[in-house]
């Protein structure tokens, strides 16, 4: 299968270990990876402030960007749900609507669509999981705690198969972290502050790490370790899934 590496502005410009990660993992499984060079901003920070009208130049180059793969994958969670409910082109409805159904989160796709049963990688380290909003209660990726429904976590299960890495328990497994793109900018002090107790969860129970599927809330909360001169660290989870050398 050909797959679309769609990566988003922030990870392409801060966190290209996550990117680089990425690609090196979907190879390493048998992938036949592309990556459009013509790629922008998927349009998810203009969406969020309520100025949607304005992104149909972002969704007109994301369909020619992507459209003729068989699948599109992202180490973004929020950028591929904006994706998935809100692309949309009157002139190319069937070309949207084929991005719309093939953009997956990576840990998804590794789950549900290369059904990965196990993988090569080490990380000998204590590493407290963060659920992002998007991720959790958009793509499904876990269970919510206050569904009474069985409990399930993609990235969790494909962290189990990381050979020498330890889970930390958490007291609140899916609290927002604060971060909610434009929301830490408009509301900063509720931001800070919610980034501060999430962060506090996993400081109590002795991560070294703390990873997900979204760098943009592992950035927030980097912001905030970094402030308080924590030597915890934050890894976007294809970092540990890719058992990169980038890794310490």
């Amino acid at each position: 299968m050909t797959v679309g590496l769609f990566i988003p502005c922030y990870v392409d410009q801060f966190y290209p270990g996550a990117a680089i990660a990425t690609l090196q993992l979907l190879e390493k499984l048998g992938c036949n990876v592309v990556y459009p060079k013509n790629q922008t901003c998927c349009g998810q920070p203009m969406a969020n402030s309520g100025f949607e009208h304005l992104t149909g130049g972002c969704n007109e180059l994301f369909i020619k960007n992507f459209a003729e793969f068989d699948y599109i994958v992202a180490p973004s969670g929020s950028c591929v749900l904006h994706i998935k409910d809100h692309i949309h082109d009157d002139n190319q409805p069937e070309k949207a609507a084929h991005v719309s159904n093939r953009i997956y989160e990576l840990t998804s796709f590794l789950t549900d669509i290369l059904k990965v049963t196990s993988l090569p990688a080490k990380f000998p380290h204590k590493v407290g999981v963060h659920q992002s909003c998007h991720g959790q209660r958009g793509l499904h990726l876990s269970q919510m705690t206050e569904l009474v429904a069985p409990y399930y976590s993609k990235p969790g299960s494909l962290l189990n198969m990381v050979e020498g890495i330890e889970i930390i328990d958490l007291n609140r497994t899916d609290e927002c972290c604060g971060f909610g793109g434009t929301f830490c900018v408009a509301e900063e002090a509720v931001s800070v502050k919610m980034g501060k107790d999430r962060v506090a969860d996993h400081l109590n129970h002795g991560a070294e790490y703390i990873t997900g599927v979204d760098m943009s809330c592992l950035m927030h909360m980097e912001g905030i370790l970094n402030r308080q001169g924590s030597k915890v660290k934050v890894l976007h989870i294809a970092e540990i899934l890719n058992g990169s050398p980038l890794t310490p």
